[in-house]
Order: C-alpha cells, then structure tokens, then sequence
C-alpha cells in the first residue's frame, strides 16, 4: 500500500509540462503505480483544459511574437514522459521507466559506488539527473543532505530513514531542510528510481572524493 505520494505543486508543474525530464521520469512512474496520485493528476489535466477554454472564449490576446516562441520552445523541449492509461506491470519497472531502461532489471547496466550500493544514470536532459539504486538488503547509502531537489521512487523491497519507512511505489521527496542515511530493510534487497536537480552533500571524507566520478 503506497503511503507516500506526490505534492500538489510537483503534480501540477508536471500537468503544465514544466519539470526537467528526469523529475517528469520519477513523476511518471510513480503515477503508473498509484491510483491516489494518478486520479489527483487527472483533476489538474481537466481544470489545465477548462483554463485553456475559457481564455479561448474570452478572447484574451497573445502578445506579438508569442506563436513563434511557443514553436520554438516546443522544438527544443524535451519530451515529457507520460504515464501509460492503465497499470500494467510485466516486471519490477513499470512505464515508461521500463523504456528508459530498455527493460527490466536484467537490463540495467550497474556500476559499484561503494559499501556494495550500485547505480545505472539514465539517460536525461542535462537539466537534473536520473539514476537507478541497487541497495543490498540491510546495508546504507552514506548520510548526506541536500544542495537541491531529490525525490526517491522505491521500485523493489523498501527503505527507512529517520523520517519514515518507504514501500514499493512510495516516494520520498527530499529538499536542503532533510540530511539522512536511508537503509535498506533486511529480507530483500532495494532498488530505486532516484532524481537530483544538485549535487548531494555527503558527510564523509571518502564519499566526498568519489562524488565527481560517480555524478551523484
């Protein structure tokens, strides 16, 4: 049961389509997993659509040059991950981070980052980073805190920190304000869907050093 979801404001900047695509990838995939928050998105897609209407019937004017900028913007944006309709898991990723992957979990490229955590960057727009996070059973990422945004989607077994335990489809939402040391619950290891728009501040001296090789 998915007792962790996504803020209003996160909803609605993914409805309007202005996310980075790496916080559209986690947003995504969190709604393919939770009815709650799928349902909520739905509601701010309508009053988006009835807005959009009523400055049609109103008629209100567009400044001079504001057909050419939205063309303009729409080339150079990158696509905005949606969810599919229905849930339909074949494995432990749903879409559209499956398509990311090319896969499922077989198809994950991990690399070792210490203390037995493993990781894969996805491939995103330069705007913040996606990653995938393979932590051992019982094990912990280093403590750190936070230079910017980090939101934490649990895909496979679950994690806890010292604000909360975290479940499959549950999501964590980190800002400057948290420092922690999420742990992997002993039983079955955890895998995660992690996005950062900074780099984390890590507390010890070795993680520190790896941090520029690792992107994290």
């Amino acid at each position: 049961m998915i007792t962790h979801h996504l803020s209003d404001k996160l909803l609605m900047a993914y409805s309007a389509g202005s996310l980075p695509e790496a916080f559209n990838l986690a947003v995504a995939t969190h709604i393919a997993l939770c009815d709650e928050c799928r349902a909520r998105l739905a509601s701010f897609d309508a009053i988006g659509g009835a807005m959009l209407e009523q400055a049609q019937d109103e008629g209100i004017a567009l400044e001079q040059g504001a057909l050419a900028a939205t063309l303009a913007r729409i080339k150079t944006t990158p696509p905005v991950a949606k969810p599919s309709p229905r849930r339909v898991p074949q494995g432990v990723l749903p879409e559209p981070l499956a398509s990311y992957v090319g896969g499922d979990l077989d198809a994950i490229r991990w690399r070792n980052v210490g203390g037995g955590v493993r990781q894969a960057i996805l491939p995103t727009s330069k705007a913040a980073t996606a990653r995938m996070l393979y932590i051992p059973a019982g094990k912990a990422v280093p403590d750190h805190g936070h230079n910017g945004l980090e939101m934490t989607l649990v895909l496979q077994g679950a994690f806890a920190d010292a604000t909360a335990r975290f479940g499959r489809g549950d999501i964590e939402i980190a800002d400057e304000d948290l420092d922690h040391q999420p742990i992997a619950e002993p039983g079955e290891d955890c895998i995660c869907l992690a996005v950062t728009d900074a780099p984390l501040k890590f507390r010890a001296f070795l993680p520190r050093i790896a941090q520029p090789f690792l992107r994290i």
